[in-house]
């Protein structure tokens, strides 16, 4: 195993989290070094590993965005290449490029309080397809930046019978590139964001589509365009028009899932009423487009522009909400007799979740089970040195929290320059815990029990609120009762032990 270099910061991603980490990290703190690990072989993360047809961002690029990096383009709900281009941009123009090490898949990381640095083991890769092999990397910092699901599969339940289907079984986060579904029948399973972005995509050139769903989800039509936020780029330009755009759709955005928490009864009425004006007349909008849970338990699905009700209205895609009973050579047979033919089956059945992309962790030799830490501020984990992650809104733009977390980490590194210290951790003193996650997805609920937890109060809360966490992790105090700082000399020097910082 080949020891390859040392860096103060290793970030593990080169998605939209670690990129912008990178980006705060350079910025409020020039000298430091730092490099990116990316086991794939481009920047970009779920931009470049999905290639579904229509694959877009179901967040406005105002919010989803980086708040130091405009969003120019007329399109507030954009397509993959789109963001990624922006990604890249941002990467090209702040030489970010030079951090990264593409290949590089992140096994496990050890930390040693004794010298306060982790080691963390990497499987590197050529990208001839040459064997891998391992080398280390040590660090004083971890910032995990990969995501929460994982790259190399995704989830498909087990459905009967289905090596009898003659067709073709397909999964979006495996899309071939030379699958060709003109003229032909094609069953798509799910009724989430993909399921809902790969119907109206696919209709216009598929002999139809059919999106089966066991059970409805909350479908909003949007704008695909801003009207505010490119008046506002073309009369204050670039930056001021992007950063009032960018306020306007934080404030709708936390008054729109407000409004639903509080008052589920009337969102459910005005959602549904939105829904049946957009589909044809007499069409059975309470059998395909009005769930069980209230509006806002799982995610909203946003349709730019209303896509997918205008596929349902030519006729070139419909809706079919029943159980599968199982797969038949020609299709799929329904708990209710009925059977759909398929030339082509998509699963968008969901993600499997895997958080800081499946590494392990070990402190001072010991383990680190997740499903036993805490989350602090959102941030970092009880028990846990120098380690920081990022983790999104799931009621709103992933990027506003991120942006929010990297700055509140520049906050914290720079604390601890100026106070002479090497080492922090949170430490979690007992009490009520709950789930990491209060959401209903499926795929969180597959998982939640392996996930760290979150307290029930003060900065062990996992908020998914912009504003509170704007006051806190921007505005807040970066010490904290909670927080036990140290320095490299403790361990030597008895007098100079790790201080619980007040």
């Amino acid at each position: 195993m080949n020891h390859t270099e040392h860096v103060d910061v290793l970030i593990i991603g080169a998605g939209i989290s670690g990129i912008g980490a990178a980006y705060y990290l350079q910025r409020e703190h020039p000298g430091r070094s730092y490099a990116i690990l990316e086991a794939r072989g481009a920047t970009g993360g779920t931009w470049d590993l999905f290639r579904y047809p229509g694959i877009r961002s179901d967040s406005d690029l105002h919010t989803f965005g980086y708040e130091f990096k405009p969003w120019r383009d007329e399109h507030a709900i954009a397509t993959a290449d789109k963001i990624l281009a922006y990604l890249r941009e941002t990467v090209s123009e702040n030489g970010i490029d030079e951090k990264i090490r593409f290949h590089h898949k992140v096994l496990g990381a050890a930390w040693d309080s004794a010298t306060a640095t982790w080691t963390v083991d990497v499987e590197r890769t050529g990208s001839d397809g040459a064997d891998p092999e391992l080398v280390q990397i040590s660090a004083n910092w971890l910032f995990c930046g990969g995501g929460y699901y994982r790259y190399d599969e995704g989830y498909t339940p087990h459905f009967e019978g289905q090596e009898r289907f003659t067709g073709q079984i397909v999964h979006p986060q495996h899309w071939p590139e030379d699958l060709d579904y003109t003229g032909k029948k094609v069953v798509v399973i799910g009724s989430g964001a993909t399921a809902v972005t790969l119907v109206p995509s696919m209709a216009p050139t598929a002999g139809h589509v059919t999106m089966l769903q066991r059970s409805p989800t909350y479908v909003l039509p949007v704008p695909a365009k801003d009207a505010f936020a490119n008046t506002a780029r073309r009369l204050l330009g670039d930056h001021l028009g992007y950063a009032a755009a960018r306020r306007k759709n934080v404030i709708k955005q936390r008054t729109v899932y407000t409004l639903c928490q509080k008052f589920p009864t009337a969102a459910r009425w005005l959602i549904r009423k939105v829904n049946a004006a957009k589909l044809p007349k007499g069409y059975p909008v309470d059998e395909h487009f009005a769930p069980h849970y209230n509006p806002w338990d799982q995610r909203l699905c946003a349709v730019p522009d209303g896509d997918l009700f205008k596929a349902i209205g030519n006729g070139s895609a419909s809706v079919v909400t029943d159980r599968i009973a199982t797969f038949t050579e020609k299709g799929i047979l329904l708990e209710s007799g009925r059977e759909l033919d398929a030339d082509i089956i998509v699963t968008a059945t969901g993600l499997n979740i895997q958080l800081f992309g499946g590494m392990s962790l070990t402190v001072d030799g010991e383990p680190v089970n997740l499903a036993e830490s805490v989350a602090y501020k959102g941030i970092m984990l009880s028990g846990v040195p120098n380690f920081a992650f990022a983790f999104g809104y799931t009621n709103s733009s992933w990027t506003l929290k991120v942006g929010l977390l990297c700055e509140h980490f520049c906050r914290l590194l720079k604390h601890m320059d100026d106070n002479g210290f090497d080492t922090v951790q949170p430490e979690f003193a007992g009490g009520q815990t709950r789930p990491l996650l209060d959401f209903g997805a499926g795929y969180v609920q597959r998982s939640i029990e392996e996930m760290p937890r979150q307290g029930v109060d003060g900065p062990w809360q996992m908020t998914m609120n912009y504003t509170i966490d704007a006051q806190t992790l921007r505005n807040g105090p970066v010490e904290d009762s909670a927080l036990r700082f140290g320095s490299r000399q403790s361990a030597d020097d008895p007098d100079r032990a790790p201080q619980l910082a007040r």
